[in-house]
């Protein structure tokens, strides 16, 4: 079932997370524009969302089947594609991008595994793919799902991937892992502080995956 809905309803809500959490998102973003870095363009996010990430990475385009995120995205990112659409079926030709970027949103998908290959699709031969989730078996993704089963209106809509599981969809897919980077090492309980990327070490409340299409 489709999650657009609840993002619709509250995606003012959504948006303020970063405001609320400024620390969190300055080490996820640092990440995330560490990992796009030298990624070919044009650049789509897939699941673009309100904008946050798309818009410190330039991107050139975005893609959300939320109407209410992408009218805060247009806000941010005015001179930017955006479009409506679901990932698992995109609404966009194929080898037409440099570079594909998923942020949170494999997790909210009803088909990962799709939404990875029409990624695939859409990229040019050489281009690259960065891909972020919170693991599921991580402090942070324990703590998201004991949310979730509390009645968090965003939590309780997702399924978390483990660490591995995204690996082998992103494998699955048709693209080669090249390189992975994680932020979070503090647990959810502990005072948030500033972090740089650093391999995996065990236990990161967020991490990215940088993949080619060969």
């Amino acid at each position: 079932m489709s999650t657009a809905g609840i993002f619709d309803r509250l995606s003012a809500r959504y948006d303020s997370w970063y405001e609320r959490n400024r620390i969190i998102a300055e080490n996820e973003r640092r990440l995330v524009v560490l990992m796009v870095k030298g990624s070919r363009r044009p650049l789509v996010e897939v699941g673009v969302g309100t904008g946050f990430f798309a818009s410190y990475v330039d991107a050139e385009a975005g893609v959300d089947p939320s109407l209410g995120m992408l009218e805060i995205a247009r806000r941010r990112m005015p001179h930017s594609l955006l479009v409506a659409g679901r990932g698992e079926r995109l609404p966009l030709r194929s080898s037409a991008f440099g570079s594909a970027l998923i942020v949170v949103t494999l997790c909210f998908a009803d088909d990962p595994g799709s939404l990875l290959r029409e990624s695939w699709r859409i990229l040019r031969r050489g281009g690259t793919l960065v891909s972020c989730i919170v693991p599921a078996d991580s402090s942070w993704g324990r703590r998201y799902k004991e949310l979730g089963r509390r009645g968090h209106p965003f939590y309780s809509a997702a399924r978390f991937l483990t660490r591995k599981q995204h690996l082998e969809l992103i494998e699955a897919a048709g693209f080669y892992v090249e390189e992975e980077l994680g932020v979070l090492s503090f647990k959810p309980w502990e005072e948030p502080r500033r972090e740089e990327p650093k391999p995996w070490t065990g236990d990161l409340g967020f991490i990215c995956v940088k993949a080619v299409k060969y």
